[in-house]
């Protein structure tokens, strides 16, 4: 399998070899921290950072839909060669600071409720299947592992800029 270089921070935060369980643990452990972000800190730019907090939850729903439907395509079988996504033009094109924070962590939360599902009633062997995906391979597996990976490294910026860090 090629190395993913993109996406290998993701990887390193993800180590755990049970996506499915680390999906599930992880939807129990960080939205909870998640939700004690209050509206107006989730309303502002924290320098050096270029996007809001409500910004940060939104391309963290956009990055895991991205992620389960590759994984959804793998794990089917199909081995058509899909693109890459640009997060700046994605974000360009959002209403996100538009929207009430608790909204957009409601959203995250379905979308990992449905990612949980997902991968827990995949068939036997099918988190080994690859694909290509932005030009790298991929198994279902790192998808899932990545991600749990996308989420602890967005929350630990999140709590970072919290505490005045950065």
């Amino acid at each position: 399998m090629t190395d993913l270089p993109p996406f290998q921070r993701y990887l390193d935060l993800a180590p755990e070899a049970d996506c499915v369980e680390t999906l599930a643990r992880q939807f129990e452990e960080e939205f909870p921290r998640l939700k004690l972000v209050s509206e107006e800190e989730a309303s502002i730019v924290h320098p050096p950072y270029a996007w809001t907090i409500k910004e940060v939850i939104g391309h963290m729903s956009d990055t895991e839909r991205v992620f389960s439907y590759r994984a959804l395509r793998f794990a089917r079988g199909d081995t058509t060669e899909l693109p890459g996504f640009d997060q700046d033009l994605f974000m360009a094109n959002s209403n996100f600071n538009d929207r009430p924070y608790h909204q957009l962590l409601q959203e995250l939360y379905l979308i990992r409720q449905s990612t949980m599902e997902l991968f827990r009633t995949l068939p036997e062997g099918a988190l080994d299947l690859e694909g290509t995906a932005a030009g790298y391979q991929w198994t279902v597996r790192n998808l899932g592992r990545c991600s749990v990976g996308h989420v602890r490294h967005h929350a630990e910026i999140i709590q970072q800029r919290l505490a005045g860090g950065s």
